[in-house]
């Protein structure tokens, strides 16, 4: 089979378009024949070797998530059979033989079943995506319906589901993107109020559109520029959840005090397995309801990977999910 690997820690260049054998699913183990796979920001930390929560051995095929058809299932496994559709969410998996890559072998548990009304594309931009918003959501910020929820850059492949789930969940929304492009998809997938966090004082606003109140929860996807500033939006005994973060900050910790406001880290590689296990049926349920609908920012075939690590850096004012086609 095709697949992408990587002999050693580097720049993108490392990743190599080679010949591979095809993996064998063993006891409670499915393999997956992939049409598609999603690329995240980790998978380019784990591919420079500078990764705290992952190292792996070498060769080393990247890639968590995926979607396709099941095409061979181990011993043990019954709620899977050859031909299902399926996507693939195999970031806590004890065995991943990597999604960038014609085939897939993984814990049962990380496959699950992919609506018709879903593409093979949409699916490979669930896992990492849709277990962080689930996580995020529920298990950290543990959001009431009713609440005010501010997603602070929400054009992104998380972001986007957190709008989605929070709104289905009875929240009140309000999402920032950082182009007009990002503001229109934010509005065309239900969030109640959008802002241009390109434009100066647009936090200004966040009073006004929520009567005073502030934003009982923020979820935040830069926090070394963003964060100070959320806790002068959130209301009192608010919760702000980082998802992401690129550098230091200066913060004044008198401002979390004020509003008695929990400030809450989010990592996947943290979840314990029974809230890993949670988040993906969650995440498959969603789906079957049609309440997530992935967006697709860039696609890009398998051999282009090196190219689909460099644009994911560097891109800015992101709109959708990175992927990986796969004939």
């Amino acid at each position: 089979m095709r697949a992408i690997r990587m002999s050693t820690f580097g720049e993108a260049d490392v990743l190599q378009f080679v010949d591979l054998p095809v993996p064998e699913p063993g006891p409670n183990e499915v393999r997956v024949r992939l049409h598609a796979a999603g690329v995240n920001p980790a998978e380019t930390y784990i591919r420079a070797g500078t990764y705290a929560f992952f190292k792996p051995d070498l060769p080393y095929t990247p890639g968590f998530d995926g979607a396709g058809i099941v095409d061979k299932v181990g011993d043990g496994v019954s709620r899977l059979r050859p031909g299902d559709r399926v996507f693939v969410a195999a970031l806590l998996a004890k065995r991943n033989t990597g999604t960038y890559a014609q085939m897939v072998v993984c814990d049962a548990d990380a496959v699950h079943p992919l609506p018709e009304s879903i593409s093979f594309r949409q699916g490979a931009a669930i896992g990492v995506p849709g277990l962080t918003a689930y996580r995020v959501l529920f298990h950290r910020a543990r959001i009431q319906p009713g609440e005010i929820v501010f997603v602070h850059g929400a054009s992104g492949g998380v972001g986007l589901l957190v709008v989605q789930l929070a709104r289905a969940y009875g929240a009140n929304v309000i999402g920032s993107a950082g182009s007009k492009e990002g503001m229109e998809l934010l509005r065309q997938i239900g969030a109640n109020e959008v802002l241009n966090h390109s434009s100066p004082g647009y936090l200004d606003k966040i009073p006004a559109l929520t009567d005073g109140h502030g934003a009982d929860v923020v979820i935040e996807m830069l926090a070394n520029v963003n964060l100070e500033d959320d806790m002068k939006v959130l209301a009192r005994y608010g919760r702000t959840v980082i998802v992401g973060s690129r550098g230091s900050i200066e913060f004044t910790p008198r401002l979390a005090m004020m509003k008695e406001a929990d400030v809450l880290g989010t990592a996947l590689w943290n979840a314990p397995h029974s809230e890993y296990i949670s988040s993906v049926y969650g995440i498959a349920a969603a789906l079957e309801a049609g309440i997530l609908k992935p967006v697709i920012g860039q696609e890009l075939p398998l051999e282009k990977a090196v190219q689909a690590h460099t644009d994911i850096i560097h891109q800015k004012g992101a709109r959708g999910k990175i992927i990986l086609s796969i004939e």
